[in-house]
């Protein structure tokens, strides 16, 4: 029995986004959020709860993300991107603020507006930080210690950035331990490391087993699978296409074909080909 992908996006929702398996969220939200003691999410209402089809996987442009609101109000929602399209800022706002203008009826009292908390866990490298956890409010630019308001918080996990990670923690970091469960290539003996010091990853990893061995479960991860493949595909000809054309224009304007390749990151042959192409 194979083992699905863990942050394939259909797979991470049945992991941690169904009403059957909230006290998987909820521990992996304590992790991600570092509540402890009597800071502890305790208990959380999963919402948009819909039964995941075949046409919702095989939309490229679908998105299949984990939402949640707590007691007091608080919604979350949980994103996982695997392919950079260089705008999770801007989507991460946009998802946000949406969410947000969701608190309260039109005419209704603002001070009804909760918090929002959004949550991106990344396959790729995007911030310009050496850390793999990245948390961001609303601070005032030169009184470092004051917040206007703690109604916004937004999260980046950078996976990649935290396989890299010479040393870990695992003993007394969740949120590593959490991690590294989510890698695919996992080895068993790590597995079993992780399952004996962690009683919810145990769990997660029971359910994760179970889903592995579902036949609906797989034909719907493979449908999303190929359907990540292809979107991937399409943002990474699109951005080759963008390097192309800025090759193109600088060629024109005769800049060295060295430069050229090492502004666009194409390669010296490939600027070559180009200007063969389109100028001679």
């Amino acid at each position: 029995m194979k083992r699905l992908k863990p942050l394939n996006d259909f797979i991470f929702k049945k992991l941690f986004g169904e009403n059957e398996v909230k006290d998987n969220l909820i521990a992996f939200l304590n992790a991600v959020l570092d509540r402890k003691d009597r800071d502890r999410l305790v208990t959380l209402e999963i919402i948009d709860n819909k039964e995941l089809t075949r046409e919702m996987m095989e939309d490229k442009t679908g998105i299949l993300d984990v939402r949640a609101k707590t007691e007091d109000g608080t919604q979350l929602n949980i994103e996982v991107q695997l392919t950079d399209q260089r705008n999770m800022d801007k989507r991460t706002l946009f998802y946000w603020g949406r969410l947000f203008n969701e608190g309260i009826s039109k005419g209704e009292d603002y001070r009804k507006l909760c918090k929002v908390i959004t949550i991106n866990i990344l396959n790729f490298n995007y911030l310009p930080l050496n850390k793999f956890h990245s948390k961001f409010h609303l601070w005032e630019d030169d009184e470092k210690d004051y917040m206007l308001t703690d109604l916004v918080e937004i999260h980046f996990i950078e996976v990649l950035k935290f396989n890299e990670l010479k040393e870990k923690n695992l003993k007394e970091d969740k949120l590593q331990r959490w991690l590294t469960f989510f890698n695919k290539d996992i080895s068993e003996e790590t597995l079993k490391e992780l399952m004996d010091m962690d009683q919810d990853i145990r769990k997660v990893e029971e359910r994760l087993e179970y889903l592995s061995s579902d036949k609906k479960t797989i034909e719907l991860y493979k449908a999303r699978e190929k359907s990540l493949h292809e979107r991937a595909n399409m943002i990474s000809s699109a951005k080759e296409e963008g390097r192309e054309e800025s090759a193109i224009e600088a060629l024109k304007l005769g800049l060295d074909i060295d430069m050229i390749a090492k502004i666009s990151k194409l390669s010296v042959e490939k600027v070559r080909e180009l200007k063969k192409r389109f100028l001679q």
